[in-house]
């Protein structure tokens, strides 16, 4: 049930519409086709990116009160986190929401990777709607040099290295992670600390499966991280950033 559910809902609308942008594009670039599929899917996601750079936003503001709770009960663990927990459902927020992105994101890269591996390697057209026509070959050569059926390193560490600056200008935005002297990691810390691990190990990780996969993807990735920073920038500038104070004793 839940790969029928998979292939409906998620790879059979990107695979068509692959193939659709496919048949539209200037002299049938795959290239340019993927850089039309990444940012259509990268506008559908508009919203959820929007709601997380909010979330981090408001948790910038929240910061002194969760000093405070967490010096008022500094010596009482059990007291300390119903305290963290009461405000942030308080104020309808989310510690973990910065991360809902990339958890979303997961599937659907998941689902363009077989979109890929099935429309640029075995060539087949078996799930193409009535609508779609069927191109029975597409042309994995990109841009006249660039085959992206074919794992191309080159594309993987771009695409590493553009993650990287983008995890960079948003830790950056964010600020120090504050130390926490407590034995138990208050969620704000929490997710920043995880945001900073995550800035050097994704990278990385991104090197090493982009250089094995079809560079389809390697481009699909790096197109996407791109475009991500560009809205990045544009939220950042819609919730800007507001340097928390605290009251000194």
């Amino acid at each position: 049930m839940w790969h029928q559910l998979y292939q409906t809902v998620l790879y059979e609308p990107l695979f068509n519409l692959l193939v659709l942008i496919y048949n539209f594009v200037p002299g049938k670039d795959i290239g340019l086709t993927i850089i039309v599929l990444t940012v259509l899917i990268r506008l559908a996601l508009w919203p959820l990116f929007g709601f997380a750079i909010k979330s981090q936003r408001k948790l910038q503001l929240l910061q002194p009160k969760v000093e405070a709770i967490k010096e008022k009960f500094n010596n009482d663990k059990e007291k300390m986190a119903p305290a963290l927990i009461e405000l942030y459902s308080k104020e309808k927020i989310n510690p973990t929401a910065s991360c809902l992105p990339l958890i979303i994101q997961l599937p659907i890269l998941i689902a363009v990777y077989q979109v890929f591996q099935h429309g640029l390697s075995n060539g087949s057209f078996d799930s193409l709607y009535s609508f779609v026509s069927n191109p029975e070959h597409i042309n994995t050569i990109a841009f006249g040099f660039v085959n992206l059926g074919v794992p191309s390193w080159q594309l993987a560490v771009a695409a590493a290295i553009a993650q990287f600056v983008q995890t960079w200008m948003m830790m950056k935005k964010v600020g120090p992670i504050k130390k926490d002297t407590s034995k138990e990691m208050d969620p704000t810390a929490m997710a920043q600390q995880m945001s900073r691990q995550m800035a050097y190990i994704m990278p990385l990780m991104t090197i090493w499966i982009g250089s094995k996969l079809p560079g389809g993807l390697a481009l699909y990735w790096l197109v996407m991280t791109l475009v991500s920073a560009l809205q990045q920038l544009i939220l950042m500038k819609k919730y800007p950033v507001v340097e928390p104070t605290v009251e000194n004793k």
